[in-house]
């Protein structure tokens, strides 16, 4: 399918008319040999809530964004290379169907798409991309993965010290390392982790203690830290890159940065109207 659709003048203007969708916001997509070979709505589970968003997946990237007007208008375009992606689907609940997860070393998270054919739609073809990738690319596939934030929604407690209950003057932060919802006094410390940002980030006290000794043992092996510091003494801003470490970054999410409106998605009904399908897989 890739090779039939490389090239053609049909890929070239589905391509052209996803990067107007995007406007001047997002990244030219447009490259020699690229294809796209699917589309769709799926459901972001995001730090405050699930949102719906809409999801192209190229033979070597996948791209998703806000919808603003359907078909017409998109932002906050995220582009994920395929090669560093592993897939995860997740048990069905009553309350929660056809979900996956999606996971990077700098991003994990979870959708659902509005049927379990659909899904698995999308799990089979994105595996696929991604092993024609690594193949290409002669990469092993990716074992290191961030880990996917809590929802705000999962629990009224910090997950640290199970004290402190959470209200309007009392806010939720996230540990970048786990994903884990705390309390701001659990989560006093930072850490650099190169894979997510080149500024150190917020962790809770118990991924901190973990990261701080962890380094600690490597600069022992290796001679020491290279100058600076007691013997013994934890550096906080040092974290090795092979620490793993939760999505998002050191300030609010930027699903939440997108602002509270969804375009013309009207609050309070479903994402997924029966009977529609929400998503097409070129051949």
């Amino acid at each position: 399918m890739v090779d039939y659709l490389a090239n053609t003048e049909i890929n070239s203007q589905r391509i052209a008319a996803v990067e107007s969708c995007f406007g001047a916001s997002g990244q030219p997509l447009a490259l020699p040999g690229r294809v796209l070979l699917g589309e769709g709505v799926l459901t972001k589970e995001c730090r405050k809530k699930a949102k719906p968003r809409i999801f192209f997946l190229f033979n070597d990237i996948l791209v998703y964004g806000s919808i603003v007007l359907s078909k017409r208008k998109y932002r906050g375009q995220h582009i994920i290379p395929l090669e560093e992606v592993t897939l995860e689907p997740l048990p069905e609940t009553l309350q929660a169907k056809n979900r996956w997860m999606i996971k990077t070393a700098k991003k994990s998270f979870v959708v659902s798409a509005a049927s379990t054919t659909e899904r698995q739609e999308w799990i089979s073809h994105i595996e696929e991309c991604v092993r024609r990738q690594l193949l290409a690319t002669g990469r092993p596939p990716s074992t290191e993965h961030a880990a996917p934030w809590i929802p705000d929604k999962a629990t009224d407690i910090c997950m640290r010290c199970t004290q402190t209950r959470f209200s309007a003057l009392t806010r939720r932060h996230h540990c970048r390392k786990c994903g884990f919802v705390v309390c701001a006094e659990c989560s006093r410390e930072r850490f650099l982790l190169p894979r997510l940002s080149p500024k150190p980030l917020r962790v809770c006290s118990l991924c901190y203690r973990e990261l701080a000794a962890r380094k600690r043992e490597e600069e022992e092996e290796g001679g020491g830290p290279g100058g600076g510091g007691a013997p013994g003494q934890p550096r906080a801003y040092l974290g090795g890159a092979e620490c793993g470490a939760s999505s998002g970054d050191d300030e609010d999410s930027d699903e939440d940065k997108e602002g509270g409106g969804d375009g013309d998605w009207p609050s309070r009904v479903e994402f997924y109207a029966s009977g529609v399908s929400w998503s097409a897989f070129h051949g």
